[in-house]
């Protein structure tokens, strides 16, 4: 009867192994990140476009990474630089209005397609922007910008970081800041999702084990990923991710000239 109970409490669309793979993603998407401080988004995003319904990723999504960007944080909060972060917020305020108005309106296809570009863009894309001195105006559009990228692709991680790497040259420091100012801009997105009318509920009991796997994954992370060689590691994440990525890129096209 439990079993039962559990499982029709799992959304309709996935499975029960889609619903243990997801839990899995969320745990080494959770330890990537604590390890290199990115990366795990772009997994989870990836991964969550092919299980869950594609209007549902980005809310769902943004409660999982506001979970293992804040976990982070809160480990590292002695590290954590808050000199530019009352503007960041700002922008980030703005930035989630604007798009979320546009979000809920969007064509499964269409949406498929833009995560599936940015996915390749955060992977293979360049990886110079710099900052030459970070000021409250750059920090207001960071925070503008990204944050309104952010109701569409999801984990806009790499697109924030060359922006906290500006401000520090401590890694503890980028990557504590890194975390505080991703849990921010989450945060932000899932209310907006909710006040557009998003209903979590049917995600609940995924949200909450995901948050959970999460949490062990930050944990654990550093150990988990040293079992491999990091340079094997990162060409197997990027060749998986590009090929499910392609795939997405493929969705719209399909639909347009197909």
């Amino acid at each position: 009867m439990s079993l039962d109970l559990g499982l029709t409490l799992i959304p309709i669309e996935i499975s029960f192994i889609e619903f243990i793979i997801l839990c899995l993603i969320s745990f080494f998407s959770s330890a990537l990140s604590a390890s290199i401080g990115l990366g795990g988004g772009i997994m989870t995003i990836t991964a969550f476009i092919y299980l869950i319904n594609p209007l549902a990723v980005i809310p769902v999504h943004a409660i999982t990474q506001a979970n293992s960007n804040f976990f982070r944080a809160l480990m590292m909060r002695k590290d954590i630089s808050y000199t530019w972060i009352k503007p960041f917020i700002l922008g980030t305020i703005l930035g989630v209005t604007i798009g979320g108005q546009l979000a809920f309106n969007m064509p499964k296809h269409l949406l498929e397609g833009i995560i599936g570009i940015f996915v390749i863009y955060s992977l293979w894309g360049p990886k110079s922007i710099n900052f030459t001195k970070p000021t409250n105006l750059i920090s207001l559009f960071t925070g503008i910008i990204t944050s309104f990228a952010t109701m569409f692709v999801g984990g806009t991680g790499p697109l924030v970081a060359p922006f906290v790497k500006s401000t520090s040259n401590d890694r503890k420091v980028i990557v504590a800041t890194q975390g505080a100012y991703m849990s921010i801009q989450h945060g932000l997105k899932i209310l907006v999702f909710g006040i557009l009318g998003f209903n979590f509920g049917p995600y609940i009991i995924l949200i909450i084990s995901i948050v959970l796997f999460g949490i062990l994954g930050t944990w654990f992370g550093k150990y988990l990923l040293n079992l491999m060689p990091e340079r094997l590691f990162i060409i197997g994440f990027n060749s998986i991710i590009t090929v499910l990525a392609i795939k997405l890129i493929y969705s719209p096209i399909k639909v347009w000239f197909f």
